[in-house]
């Protein structure tokens, strides 16, 4: 019914001339061509997504420098190549990067990780390692692993490897020897900062807060070596600032985004009050990882459409067609 009800209004309109023709927007904030018909416009484009006319935050075109959402691949679930390519089919263009946490990729079968592989790329979307090497960096051949390790991720098809160090203990000087490395194997680093000693794992809060946490001068100047090494961006580990923490560490969120800048920071944000929080307080165009089952609702509250008694209405952005 919406079918015909559409074409009807394109026949009406188009028959009126351009002047009965409402202004209206393409998705993604495109404007529609002068005079063309309102039901023309909304049958033009089926991989675009519809109601383009009803006004909200334009979002940047992929590929993105800010504003990235990078979803969880396998771990907590399996994701399989069929689900993939399915997710990305419908909501692909808010999607920026896939991460296998936990080492998950080492279990698929290759075949399964190449297809999954190319299919994110199929879509635009990178692919990261997830933190496995602090596993690899445990293995009895110790730093000779490594680049074992960094050539089979560019064979796979990997874009990004993730350097944490949250469950060992590695000088911040080592740490920008992988990232130059990482580099060196033409793949993109990503290293892992943050707060809490054991992070990035299933560890219960009692036993992460027996550890203590660390004071977030050290993780700016650990982030500030890694960037200036070539990092294109850090991961901020979410374990001690805003997950397993009797209250959130705000006060070390806006300490990095002062000293280090929020476009090259990237936040774990799994947690739907956690994500909205990010972009209550750093914007639309905040950097962040969430789960995949979390990508459409990330992607609602950046554009303003829904959210929260704390949201609804308030997410905006100012970017004028000419800047």
């Amino acid at each position: 019914m919406l079918g015909v009800a559409a074409r009807h209004l394109g026949r009406r309109w188009a028959a009126a001339g351009p002047a009965a023709a409402p202004a209206v927007a393409r998705g993604f904030g495109a404007a529609a061509a002068a005079g063309e018909p309102f039901g023309e416009q909304l049958l033009a484009d089926e991989q675009a997504p519809p109601f383009g006319w009803v006004q909200h935050n334009k979002r940047p075109s992929k590929p993105r420098k800010t504003g990235l959402t990078e979803i969880r691949a396998s771990y907590y679930t399996v994701i399989t190549p069929t689900y993939l390519r399915e997710l990305l089919e419908a909501v692909g263009h808010a999607v920026d990067g896939l991460k296998f946490a936990g080492g998950s990729f080492s279990v698929h079968s290759r075949s399964s990780l190449r297809q999954l592989i190319d299919i994110a790329h199929e879509h635009g979307v990178y692919v990261s390692t997830g933190g496995w090497i602090e596993h690899v960096l445990t293995q009895a051949r110790g730093p000779e692993a490594v680049q074992p390790y960094l050539q089979e991720c560019k064979q796979l098809g990997f874009d990004y490897v993730e350097l944490s160090t949250g469950f060992i203990s590695l000088p911040t000087q080592d740490l920008v020897r992988l990232v130059r490395d990482v580099k060196k194997a033409g793949l993109q680093p990503k290293p892992e900062v943050g707060i809490q000693f054991g992070a990035g794992s299933d560890s219960a809060a009692a036993e992460l807060a027996a550890e203590g946490t660390l004071d977030a001068s050290w993780a700016i100047r650990r982030a500030q070596a890694c960037l200036d090494a070539g990092a294109p961006i850090v991961m901020v580990e979410s374990e001690g600032i805003t997950e397993d923490v009797a209250s959130w560490r705000t006060d070390v969120v806006l300490r990095m985004v002062d000293a280090l800048g929020a476009d090259r920071l990237m936040f774990e944000a799994a947690d739907p009050p956690v994500f909205s929080w990010y972009i209550k307080t750093l914007g639309a165009s905040a950097n962040l990882f969430v789960d995949h089952s979390q990508a459409m609702q990330l992607e609602c509250l950046r554009r303003g459409i829904w959210g929260t008694k704390s949201t609804w209405g308030r997410v905006l952005t100012y970017q004028p067609d000419n800047q």
